[in-house]
């Protein structure tokens, strides 16, 4: 493979952003095997986003050659209070995504974040190098990466250490490039401004798209955060244990405008996942309707559904029959016991 099909690998759907595209041809031209990796909460059931698309994401990489890192950052979790803060839960469920990734990313690495803590003594002397650099207003700014607002009033101070604590895991991984939703965009930002000044190594971020939720977004201008799928509202998406009975109900129940293609959760889901493991989308309907009809570039389906030459029924009967086929033979390999499941539930 060479360089430039790496690179269109890496830059594809889902991907959103890459900084910087020249960096990264220039990486794969003096490194063969660069070093990546993804930082993930343990935060909940895993779903549509969190696994399959990020999962197919890491394959992109591993196809690429590149190095890849699943990182299972178990001390955020409990500084995040995820999972209600409890160790011995966020440590049963650690294992239950790691499982979970090694049948989607089979090559990548598996690493968590207390082990990485454990192995590296010189860890909190760099974490306190790189916090010199750092002031409580800019520490605030990027509390968004958690999921909370920088005008918070009332906080601890542990969720102030979560974010250089996930600058420094980029230092200590020797990483040479840095992947994740576009919803960590800011430390990464921080990571390219303050390693130059430390002389630390200064990786590419690789941002990808953030699959949106199933109901009709709260403000159609800023789906990207706002009305993202969620692990801890069952209606939200399309999890990794739900039924096909349940992916096609939820399917058939999601918003989707007849000729909108703004914020689509449908479309979405057809760029980002059906058409990054298929060739081609097949929609089958009654020859009244127009007859059946094969979809072989996503630029094609969304111009029909835009033209209303693709009716909302037929896509979510399509979508709905794809997401079973993807989502079917990863959760019946996943075992969740009884137990863990109903502790999982009740965190939320």
């Amino acid at each position: 493979m060479d360089i430039t099909e790496k690179v269109e690998l890496i830059e594809r759907p889902p991907t959103e952003e890459v900084v910087t595209h020249d960096e990264l041809v220039h990486l794969f031209q003096t490194n063969s095997s660069p070093k990546h990796y993804i930082g993930l909460e343990i935060s909940g059931f895993l779903h549509l986003g969190s696994l399959i698309s990020t999962g197919f994401k890491i394959n992109d990489f591993v196809k690429a050659g590149v190095n890849c890192t699943i990182f299972l950052a178990d001390w955020h979790t409990m500084i995040n209070d995820k999972l209600g803060g409890d160790w011995n839960t966020i440590t049963k469920v650690s294992k239950y995504y790691a499982d979970a990734f090694k049948l989607v990313c089979p090559e990548a690495n598996i690493v968590l974040g207390s082990d990485l803590y454990d192995s590296k003594k010189e860890y909190w002397k760099e974490f306190m190098k790189f916090t010199k650099h750092m002031s409580l207003k800019r520490t605030m700014r990027t509390l968004t990466i958690m999921g909370r607002s920088e005008d918070e009033s009332k906080i601890d101070l542990a969720k102030l250490l979560y974010p250089p604590m996930q600058a420094v895991d980029i230092h200590s991984l020797d990483l040479d490039i840095v992947h994740a939703g576009m919803d960590q965009r800011k430390i990464h930002m921080l990571v390219r401004e303050i390693f130059p000044k430390m002389n630390w190594k200064v990786p590419i971020a690789v941002h990808h798209k953030l699959l949106p939720g199933l109901s009709k977004p709260a403000d159609s201008n800023d789906l990207q955060f706002l009305g993202k799928m969620s692990k801890s509202d069952p209606n939200s998406g399309i999890f990794i244990h739900d039924s096909d009975k349940e992916i096609k109900t939820k399917i058939n129940k999601a918003w989707c405008e007849e000729g909108n293609i703004t914020n689509n959760p449908l479309l979405e889901f057809s760029k980002n996942v059906i058409f990054h493991e298929f060739k081609e989308m097949k929609v089958e309907r009654p020859q009244k309707f127009g007859g059946n009809i094969d979809y072989t570039d996503y630029n094609q389906l969304e111009s029909d559904f835009a033209i209303k030459n693709l009716h909302p029924t037929d896509l979510k009967q399509t979508v709905g029959n794809y997401l079973v086929n993807v989502v079917a033979p990863i959760r019946d390999k996943l075992h969740l016991s009884d137990a863990l499941f109903d502790t999982i539930k009740k965190s939320f």
